[in-house]
């Protein structure tokens, strides 16, 4: 696996983060009738109104979808790391990937005098080693 399939996780997570933010957005702007939301196109009465209640319907589905995708992902992600040999490495990984920590934080959170490059090289030298 890459470095980059390894982060999909995280990505997909900030997507949601985001997309929820904007549904907030929709939502509000769908309550009160003196709310701007940025890049939507400023109108009046019952055809924003209709238009602002689809976009907040089509908003909640791709989040339930990346919902999903995630979790499937979550799933291929462990399987990986459950799957690596080294107990160190699998902790490098779950904690940079599943939890979405900085290097300074993987070091902070194995301890033992691991240096946040220290890590950070560990886990290139294993990505290089078992790249297929």
């Amino acid at each position: 696996m890459t470095g980059k399939e390894l982060s999909q996780l995280f990505y997909l997570n900030r997507e949601i983060e985001q997309d929820k933010m904007r549904l907030m957005e929709l939502e509000n702007a769908a309550t009160s009738s003196s709310a701007r939301i940025t890049g939507l196109p400023h109108g009046t009465g019952l055809a924003n109104k209709t238009a602002l209640a689809a976009d907040i319907a089509d908003l909640k589905k791709e989040i339930e979808l990346k919902t999903e995708l995630c979790v499937v992902e979550f799933n291929r992600l462990m399987r990986y790391i459950n799957g690596v040999g080294d107990s160190l490495m699998r902790q490098i990984l779950t904690f940079r990937h599943v939890n979405g920590l900085n290097w300074a934080q993987v070091a902070a959170h194995i301890g033992g005098g691991n240096s946040e490059d220290g890590v950070r090289m560990a886990h290139k030298r294993f990505l290089l080693k078992n790249q297929k």
